[in-house]
Parts: C-alpha cells; sequence; structure tokens
C-alpha cells in the first residue's frame, strides 16, 4: 500500500529547494522535457512563502540547469481566466531580467521552459499535457520551416529557431485519468493524487517517496503543512460557493430577463392588432406600455 505525499506545491517551497533534494525535480523535468536535466541552483521567485496570511492560490519554482536555461515551475489551483496571458508575462520578464547587464546585444539570452501545472479547466481540448513553442511557417509553402544559418547554429549552439524562444508545458491535472501508460503518466498521478504506486518508475519518484514522506516530517513540519492543506481545502469551499452563488444569480436573472421579453412580445401583438383597428396612438400606448418610437416602428 502506497503512503501518503506531500503535495508538490508544497514540496517546492520547503523540501526541492534543498540541493541534497534536487534529484526529485532532476526527475520530474528529465520526464516531462525528454532530456536530462540538472539543476545547478534554484533562484529566487516571487510566489515561494508561506504564511497565516498567504493569500495566493499558487507557488513556483525558479531553476537554472547547468546549460544556464531557466526552468520556471508554476502550480495553480484555482481558476484564472488570463492564465495564458499570465504564463507569455512570466517568460517574458524571465527573459529581460536575466540578459546581460553588460551586453549589447542579444546573442546571450536565456533560454526559458515554462511549466504550467494546473488544477482547474484551462481552455478546452480532450488532453491533460499540452507542449508548446515557436516556428516560422511559410505562408505558400505551409511544410517551410524557418531555419538558422550554420553560422548562427555555430555561434548561438542552437538546432532550430525555436531552441531560442521559450517553450510550455501545460499539465491539466484533474483532466487525467489516473492510469499511468509511461513514466511521465506516473509522474502525474503523484500530483493529482499525493501518492506513488509501489510499480512506478519514472525518474525521480522513487527519491520523491522517501523523501515527501509526510510521517517523516518532524511534528512542527508536519503541523505547518496540515495547516497549509486546510487553508487549501478551505479557500476551494468558499471559490466553489461564490461560484454556485454566481450561477443561481445567474439563472434568476435569465428567468427575469425572459419574463420580460415574453411580455414585450405579447405587447407588441397587442399593439400591432390595435394599429391594424386604426385605435389613436395614445390608447395604444396606455393598452400595451410601448412608446410612441416602439409603436412607430410596428
Amino acid at each position: 500500500m502506497s503512503r501518503k505525499l506531500v503535495s508538490f506545491d508544497w514540496a517546492m517551497k520547503k523540501i526541492l529547494r534543498q540541493k541534497a533534494n534536487f534529484v526529485i525535480l532532476e526527475g520530474f523535468l528529465t520526464e516531462l522535457l525528454k532530456f536530462d536535466v540538472k539543476i545547478e541552483e534554484v533562484l529566487e521567485s516571487e510566489a515561494n512563502q508561506e504564511s497565516e496570511e498567504d493569500k495566493f492560490n499558487r507557488v513556483d519554482l525558479l531553476a537554472k540547469n547547468e546549460n544556464g536555461q531557466i526552468i520556471l515551475i508554476e502550480v495553480q489551483y484555482s481558476s484564472e481566466i488570463d492564465y495564458f496571458q499570465r504564463m507569455l508575462y512570466g517568460s517574458s520578464k524571465l527573459i529581460t531580467e536575466y540578459i546581460s547587464k553588460g551586453d549589447s546585444g542579444y546573442r546571450n539570452l536565456k533560454k526559458i521552459y515554462s511549466v504550467n501545472i494546473v488544477y482547474f479547466a484551462l481552455g478546452e481540448g480532450e488532453d491533460y499535457v499540452y507542449y508548446g513553442k515557436t516556428e516560422f511557417r511559410g505562408l505558400h509553402k505551409k511544410d517551410d520551416i524557418l531555419r538558422p544559418s550554420k553560422r548562427q547554429q555555430d555561434d548561438f549552439h542552437i538546432n532550430t529557431i525555436s531552441d531560442i524562444y521559450p517553450e510550455y508545458y501545460i499539465l491539466r491535472v484533474n483532466q487525467f485519468n489516473d492510469i499511468a501508460k509511461n513514466s511521465l503518466d506516473e509522474w502525474i498521478y503523484f500530483l493529482k493524487n499525493e501518492e506513488i504506486k509501489s510499480d512506478f518508475k519514472a525518474k525521480g519518484l522513487n527519491e520523491a517517496k522517501e523523501i515527501l514522506d509526510i510521517m517523516k516530517l518532524d511534528d512542527k513540519a508536519r503541523a505547518i503543512y496540515k495547516r497549509s492543506e486546510e487553508n487549501k481545502r478551505y479557500k476551494a469551499s468558499l471559490l466553489y460557493t461564490a461560484r454556485l452563488k454566481g450561477l443561481k444569480e445567474g439563472e434568476k436573472r435569465g428567468i427575469e430577463k425572459g419574463k420580460k421579453e415574453g411580455e414585450k412580445k405579447k405587447a407588441i401583438e397587442i399593439a400591432k392588432n390595435l394599429l391594424v383597428a386604426k385605435v389613436d396612438m395614445k390608447t395604444i400606448v396606455n393598452s400595451t406600455g410601448l412608446t410612441i418610437e416602439e409603436i412607430k416602428k410596428l
């Protein structure tokens, strides 16, 4: 039977920033990005605090790998309609922050990987993992993808133009059906259920099983974790209640609007009949409640 583990977002705040535990992040990123990731350091990021007054419903972790590439991992729980825009803003901000101040050109721009783990229905689609990158395709020749020159490849150490631009990964965790068909699915199973099955073999999960075990936390850390989980559930309850209330208000307004439209339609029919009968304008206004302008349009 698998042991209950701490949630990945809490681990990102409290555990995975320690160099001894980089192996867990390295395993997850290697399975997702499909190349070996070695983390050199975890950088400062804006949403890594944990306190009683913590109002964030997200957490991020910023890491630099041994090749100097920047990897931003964000976990988001509550629905955010402009999340796609925030993904773009986050990667753009990192590009400007990490360009060399003494560099007059752009050759040393950092490669950015934006990894987004979301627990809400972001966009519309049938899959639970999405990947995006920048390519330049011919307008007249659709299969023609613009390539860097040989000199550009050598100077910038790239194979494609997309190697320069940010790459985006979206994991819609709640859309996963809990059937792990490959090593990345095993990681997504853990992200969704906070447990690791005994037969899982994905990189980093064996270490995660040991390091993230709730029962291995000291008493203080376990109390902080339980409080953070209670706060998360409480906030989710508030959001659900607000959404339900909004739906009921919308339904009520819809009924009222339909009723008014029905009454208006009935008044128009009466006005038409009175016009055919050559009844005077004042009588029609008093009988239907329509304005003179509305009656004239008939």
